[in-house]
């Protein structure tokens, strides 16, 4: 599907796509890279450039703004694949080509595409992220920190594992359908983690970053019962506690801050000087463990949305 909408007013164009032809596809990601350059972050997440790379995905829109020229200068994407949930947004107009109404055009469209249900994120909560929320008359819902600490000196202590637990790094070709069942147990009322299916696995699993070595598997009785992924941002120098899960059946005993042990002192190891981790600010009982552990806020990032 491509359609070509006006974008609010003379000067632009806002085409609507299933899939971002190939030949398109650097200026978009270029257009984020650069916008990340300014704003400290990227506007669009992980996910977000994933599903704008893997080609055609159910339920994903993109939304290239042009100028008069032709020129690519800002850039959307709308995914409306929970039952449940409003559709989810993600929006970024380039550095050069602000303050002239793109973001708000934007924002219009994606808000009349979804149906007037719209969730959009707002990575780092800048104030004009802030302001054009509310210009669109969306509201506040949702405040997911990055909290970061140093790897170098005290690490946490040795961890200790609940009787019956082992744990081994992950396996590719053999614990693929394993895993994927203990996250969406682990993080079934999570909006974004839970719900990652095969090709998304797949997907990481293909990126440069993707090490199996530090992924760690806790088994008991044979069966995955909780995990630790870890990431490596090499040009940063970071590593990230990228997902921790417990199933329900195994929470309580201490696994979720063994397993996070595990996970940091292997990214010590590797020479990394910090580590981050996301995690909502409504999530206390973890919010309190990772302070424990020495992780303090770094940035926020928050989600808007319509009042309907």
């Amino acid at each position: 599907m491509s359609d070509v909408l006006n974008g609010e007013g003379m000067g632009r164009r806002i085409e609507v796509l299933d899939e971002v032809p190939p030949g398109e596809l650097p200026d978009v990601l270029k257009l984020i890279d650069e916008a990340a350059g300014t704003d400290g972050q990227p506007a669009v997440s992980e996910q977000g450039r994933l599903q704008l790379r893997g080609g055609r995905r159910e339920g994903v829109r993109h939304f290239l703004l042009r100028e008069e020229d032709g020129t690519l200068a800002g850039y959307a994407q709308l995914e409306d694949t929970d039952p449940v949930e409003a559709p989810a947004a993600e929006l970024v107009v380039h550095p050069a080509h602000r303050a002239g109404g793109h973001g708000r055009a934007l924002g219009r469209t994606l808000l009349d595409a979804s149906g007037q249900r719209l969730r959009v994120w707002a990575h780092g909560g800048h104030s004009a992220a802030r302001h054009l929320a509310q210009t669109l008359g969306l509201t506040l819902f949702r405040e997911l920190r990055q909290m970061r600490r140093p790897l170098e000196g005290p690490l946490p202590a040795e961890p200790r594992l609940p009787d019956g637990v082992t744990v081994r790094t992950f396996r590719p070709g053999e614990d693929e359908t394993a895993w994927l069942a203990a996250n969406a147990a682990a993080f079934a009322h999570h909006p974004e983690q839970g719900s990652l299916g095969r090709r998304d696995l797949d997907d990481r699993m293909s990126e440069d970053w993707f090490d199996p070595a530090g992924f760690f598997l806790a088994l008991r009785d044979g069966r995955v019962i909780g995990f630790h992924w870890t990431k490596t941002h090499a040009a940063e120098g970071l590593g990230e506690v990228y997902a921790v899960g417990v199933t329900p059946e195994a929470q309580g005993g201490g696994l979720g801050k063994a397993l996070t042990a595990i996970g940091l002192r292997h990214l010590a190891e590797r020479g990394l000087p910090a580590a981050m981790l996301y995690v909502d600010a409504d999530n206390v009982p973890a919010v309190t463990v990772y302070e424990r552990l020495g992780f303090t806020v770094h940035e926020t990032d928050l989600m808007y949305r319509t009042e309907s």
